[in-house]
């Protein structure tokens, strides 16, 4: 992990304002991290890994000091920050939906910490960059599908995740894409002037075609990726069966490759190709990547929640229609469709930590863009028929 990093600052030195700023910004995102591993330590359920998050979030506090201690040589206060509204969602997401959601957002932003602080004069010479390569590599060993050195034997002492990638960047892009296509399709068909009632019934035809559409690629997507994972293992199964030596020398081999010595990896790999389902287990998850206990997930999970998604963000463009007429109803569909864009922008912000006024402008700008687009193609397409 590193110990406390020793500040080369001078008392009074003279710093500019964009130093001091980003003194503050530096101090507000460790104590951002620091808050949510203090939360990843209470969730967890096993005391392993618990105990490792918690020292993370000592060492992030004590990021947080060097950059406050820094920022007060300088004149300026350096009282304690609160923990960000990012960091506060992401602590909720990690509270609802366990560590796993929210460990890819960290990840990156460990590396991120590393790159920066090795170019930054105060923290070149420290432990920080080291500290957060440490971080950034203890994340990515808990986030891989195989887990750590030999799965740091079964996951830090019992524990396997399969971790398909980011739940919550899943949900908040699907919510989008259902927004963003039913809006372009209701304004479209708005352009061509045609009624209040076709187009209600056009909108709610583009949800259900469209969730319909998602859900059924996001369950063949899944359970495609099944049936090869079981395939895989069929045949590792079977290779256990013909060749079982040839298995245990893969074995030995994979475990060396993770830092083990010979003889160690040799009498582990034979051990576990002594009982042909242990074996079976292991070769899948270290050899293949794959979890057989998951396989991927649920395909009719997966497809479900696809639908929701996509639904919930098609039926704000539409809901207007069913109360209003006319230029209305277009006023307000445009109105709320825009709000629900800058709160996804704004959500989008967990995942990238940028500025979330500027994220949620931007998501509006193109949304509302593309409504416009297909908004003047049914108005040439509509006079065009009718004239």
């Amino acid at each position: 992990m590193g110990g406390t990093a020793e500040r080369p600052a001078q008392s009074g030195e003279q710093a500019s304002k964009a130093d001091v700023e980003r003194y503050r910004a530096n101090a507000q995102a460790e104590v951002d991290s620091a808050s949510v591993y203090r939360t990843l330590a209470e969730v967890e359920s096993s005391p392993h890994l618990a105990e490792l998050y918690q020292r993370l979030a000592d060492t992030e506090d004590e990021h947080a000091d060097f950059w406050l201690e820094t920022l007060e040589s300088t004149g300026e206060s350096a009282e304690r920050p609160s923990p960000s509204w990012r960091a506060r969602v992401l602590s909720w997401v990690a509270r609802r939906f366990g560590p796993d959601a929210v460990l890819p957002t960290l990840r990156g932003a460990e590396a991120g910490d590393t790159s920066g602080y090795a170019t930054q004069t105060e923290s070149r010479d420290t432990s920080l960059p080291t500290d957060e390569e440490s971080h950034a590599r203890l994340l990515s060993a808990i986030d891989a599908p195989t887990g750590m050195e030999g799965g740091t034997l079964a996951r830090l002492e019992g524990r396997h995740r399969t971790t398909s990638g980011n739940a919550l960047r899943a949900a908040v892009l699907g919510a989008n894409d259902g927004l963003v296509s039913n809006l372009s399709l209701v304004m479209g068909v708005t352009g061509a002037a045609l009624a209040a009632q076709t187009i209600l019934v056009t909108g709610l035809a583009g949800l259900l075609a469209g969730a319909g559409s998602m859900a059924m690629g996001e369950w063949l997507s899944v359970q495609s990726s099944r049936e090869l994972y079981e395939r895989q293992i069929a045949v590792e199964r079977e290779e256990l069966r013909a060749v079982p030596d040839e298995e245990e020398t893969e074995l030995a081999l994979i475990y060396q490759a993770k830092g083990l010595p010979e003889e160690q990896a040799r009498s582990l790999a034979e051990r576990l190709v002594a009982d042909r389902d242990t074996a079976l287990d292991t070769l899948s998850r270290e050899e293949l990547g794959i979890d057989p206990e998951e396989l991927g997930g649920s395909a009719v999970e997966a497809a479900v929640t696809s639908f929701v998604l996509f639904a919930l963000g098609a039926i704000v463009p539409v809901v207007p229609f069913v109360a209003f007429a006319g230029t209305t109803a277009v006023v307000t569909s445009l109105f709320v469709s825009g709000v629900a864009l800058f709160v996804i922008g704004a959500g989008i912000t967990v995942l990238t930590g940028r500025s979330a006024l500027y994220s949620g402008g931007r998501q509006v700008v193109v949304g509302l863009a593309a409504a416009a687009l297909t908004f003047v193609v049914g108005r040439l397409i509509g006079v065009a028929v009718v004239g």
